[in-house]
């Protein structure tokens, strides 16, 4: 008799609405407002790829060895490169980053010899299109251009 009485009087769904409107309190609610307000990052993230580039001469510290493209397990780093005749070293040629797939596990930046590649605490990376997400030399060198409301 009790569980028909509850049933009718649909005690189980006022117990599970009070708890629900007793922790809504406006107090209770935290909202970001996150285009005015930057979030707090964590030091440890890792986000967007950067490929660095030299401080004085402003030629990239990739030396084409692609040990990053061989430590992706996701096999999205393509390195291209092409033997210098006069200096008889590998020059890179192209570089391509595959966004849409990396997991940010940092093993590309791990394999680096030279840290020319790097994960840096940018997140901003959308895009409209899977083909944004497929990042060049220039556009790895420049890094992610994320857009900046005004209000």
């Amino acid at each position: 008799m009790r569980r028909f009485l509850r049933t009718v009087f649909l005690i189980d769904l006022i117990e599970g609405l009070w708890v629900t409107f007793r922790t809504q309190h406006p107090r209770n609610i935290c909202t970001d407002q996150y285009p005015r307000e930057r979030p707090k990052i964590a030091e440890r993230f890792r986000g967007a790829p950067r490929l660095n580039n030299h401080p004085e001469t402003g030629e990239t510290l990739c030396i084409a060895c692609n040990l990053c493209a061989i430590a992706c397990p996701e096999a999205l780093i393509v390195v291209s490169s092409e033997r210098n005749e006069k200096t008889k070293r590998k020059e890179l040629t192209d570089f391509t980053y595959d966004l849409s797939r990396c997991m940010f596990c940092g093993l590309c930046e791990d394999a680096c010899p030279v840290d020319a590649l790097e994960l840096t605490q940018d997140f901003e990376i959308a895009s409209y299109t899977r083909d944004g997400l497929i990042w060049d030399r220039k556009m790895l060198e420049e890094g992610p251009r994320p857009a900046r409301y005004k209000f």
